[in-house]
């Protein structure tokens, strides 16, 4: 089993100083060697992706909890938008269906309220050999 086979990682991204953020994302295969995930593309990750796009990924819970003994997946990743978020999208509503189809209406109600953001770009890794 793959990392891109968890249902929860938690991913690392890095701060200009250097520090290390890490968040709970959802992930999906997107079959050519890569994995991707979707975010809001004012999110941290996007910006600190943007600056570093060196990241590691490790299995976690919905928390962002990492397993005990969890091994670090190292990766590159990229901010992808428009055409190139297509396919992000549409593997994650494959793999999680209703919950993100969930996610995605609750995203919507809070804009409208000016809240959260919506799922609007995507960040696709490219695992280190």
């Amino acid at each position: 089993m793959g990392i891109s086979d968890e249902k929860y990682v938690s991913i690392t991204t890095y701060r200009r100083n250097g520090d290390a953020v890490s968040s709970p994302v959802w992930i999906a295969p997107l079959g050519d060697g890569t994995a991707g995930f979707t975010t809001g593309s004012d999110s941290g990750k996007v910006k600190r992706i943007r600056n570093n796009p060196a990241v590691s990924l490790r299995p976690c819970d919905v928390r962002g909890r990492v397993r005990e003994g969890a091994v670090a997946v190292n990766a590159t990743a990229s901010v992808v938008t428009d055409a190139d978020f297509a396919p992000v999208q549409s593997a994650i509503r494959k793999k999680y269906g209703l919950m993100a189809a969930m996610l995605g209406v609750t995203a919507s109600i809070g804009k409208l309220f000016k809240r959260g953001a919506a799922a609007n770009c995507g960040i696709v890794v490219r695992f280190d050999v």
